[in-house]
């Protein structure tokens, strides 16, 4: 039996200079609630509900080719050898002039992402959509891990080169250090000017882990936060994305299993379905 890939309308091989999907599936360090992992096969299944037209950007995949070079079939067990296979993979697109668009799985995938685009581009900002901070140093006794993963990030891009948005949850520290850093960004509309102005015109990685919607509409993760975005604000910011120049970007914390009436998942399909017209 194939397997599923997205909206049905792709190339199996890499296209140089346009967005190349590449599931990550991983799911080793999720606390409260698990099952990411299968999240990569459920969006493209779902993605048959969709539309390839997305009326918000007047565009149609038709016109827009991408590739879908399905899962990343792991050989390693440990998050160590899973994260450098990511890595890996990630090169590969890279090496053959891709944009690596990739879907998790834990937001974890995030950090060895960042460390293969490093290699080919050294000025570049991150766009980090999220409830949850994911600053601390430690989390049970581990430095990688989903709670850590954008403190990993810093380390390597420099914290002027983060800009966070949809941020309600973490610990004291955490937002001190958001405080102490002006990292904090807040969107809404009117203010896509003065976003545009703080990027200066530098290239984009964007991680956008889905638990930044408000569960209202997207109740399908991990640690669902009640405050977050609308549907309709992601949409208006995917749209601000199209006066960017974007290098990666990553989607992940989908749980399908969470959201049995698959709406989370069809959601997810369709957002990944404008950042595939706007890339």
């Amino acid at each position: 039996m194939p397997k599923p890939l997205f909206l049905g309308y792709h190339s199996e091989k890499v296209i140089v200079n346009r967005p190349a999907i590449l599931g990550c599936p991983l799911d080793l360090t999720s606390t409260y609630r698990g099952g990411s992992d299968v999240a990569p096969p459920a969006i493209r299944i779902s993605s048959d509900s969709i539309e390839t037209y997305c009326p918000y950007l007047d565009r149609d995949l038709a016109d827009f080719p991408f590739s879908d070079l399905g899962d990343i079939e792991f050989s390693g067990t440990s998050l160590e050898e899973k994260l450098t296979e990511i890595r890996s993979g990630v090169e590969e697109i890279l090496q053959q002039g891709g944009m690596p668009f990739c879907v998790g799985g834990e937001h974890t995938v995030t950090l060895p992402i960042i460390q293969a685009i490093r290699k080919y581009h050294n000025n570049f900002v991150v766009l980090h959509l999220d409830a949850h901070s994911d600053l601390r140093d430690s989390y049970e006794g581990q430095r990688i891990n989903h709670s850590t993963v954008i403190r990993r990030v810093v380390e390597l891009v420099g914290h002027e080169n983060l800009v966070q948005f949809g941020i309600r949850s973490g610990t004291r520290e955490e937002f001190q250090w958001i405080n102490k850093h002006h990292v904090m960004a807040d969107f809404r509309p009117g203010m896509e000017r003065a976003l545009l102005n703080r990027i200066a015109e530098r290239q984009v990685y964007l991680s956008l882990d889905l638990d930044v919607l408000d569960p209202s509409c997207f109740p399908g993760v991990g640690n669902p936060e009640a405050g977050g975005w609308s549907y309709n604000l992601m949409e208006r910011f995917i749209r601000f994305l199209k006066n960017v120049d974007i290098i990666g970007l990553d989607v992940v914390e989908l749980m399908p299993v969470i959201d049995k009436s698959e709406m989370s998942s069809i959601t997810a399909a369709k957002i990944i379905r404008s950042l595939l017209l706007i890339c």
